[in-house]
């Protein structure tokens, strides 16, 4: 908490007064703060200039996720995919190897898989909005993900590069070294942790 304001280190102490049972933590005034939200809090400003945080959601709040970009996410590509699905579902996607990628979802039942065509990419769907906000693939046991830029809550659209993607035609090996390559190799997934808001 060093450098940050005396009013700021007053607020991160408060939130961290106490643990609930559940693990979250608890400020004086009784808010609960996700395990997402006390990293937030608790980086160093040098460390939050050097990486930014973007954080985003399903519409209905139950698949949230928090993405934190390696540098200053001052252009971020957005790839419009043209396969059948994320056409049908508008699904732009971004990604950054060097990122972390931080998933929660509040209620597992409600988060639906899909996978189609190679069955090498699962699409996470809510099954109470229909938002799609991420798709994963699992690759020599580490798991990779891609993000859709349409749930970033905190995204600056003009920070977007916008472009098309057509893998028709891309064969599973090329896919999948094209998939490790590119997408964000961090990944982790919290189900059932998080209050409903």
């Amino acid at each position: 908490m060093r450098g940050e304001p005396p009013r700021v280190r007053a607020r991160i102490s408060a939130c961290c007064a106490g643990v609930l049972a559940d693990g979250k933590r608890r400020s004086s005034v009784g808010r609960d703060w996700s395990t997402l939200e006390l990293a937030l809090l608790l980086t160093s400003p040098s460390e939050r200039r050097l990486n930014s945080v973007l954080t985003g959601r399903c519409h209905c709040g139950n698949i949230a996720l928090t993405l934190t970009w390696d540098g200053e996410a001052r252009s971020i590509p957005a790839r419009a995919c043209g396969c059948s699905f994320c056409v049908k579902h508008g699904g732009v996607w971004t990604s950054n190897p060097r990122a972390r990628l931080s998933v929660e979802i509040e209620n597992p039942a409600l988060a639906s898989h899909y996978a189609f065509g190679t069955g090498t990419a699962t699409f996470h769907i809510c099954a109470r909005c229909g938002a799609v906000p991420l798709v994963t693939s699992e690759i020599e046991n580490r798991l990779y993900a891609v993000v859709n830029v349409n749930v970033l809550e905190n995204l600056k659209p003009s920070s977007l590069v916008r472009s098309a993607a057509d893998f028709e035609g891309e064969d599973v090996t090329s896919r999948l070294a094209r998939r490790a390559r590119n997408w964000i190799a961090d990944v982790r997934i919290v189900e059932g942790r998080r209050k409903a808001s």
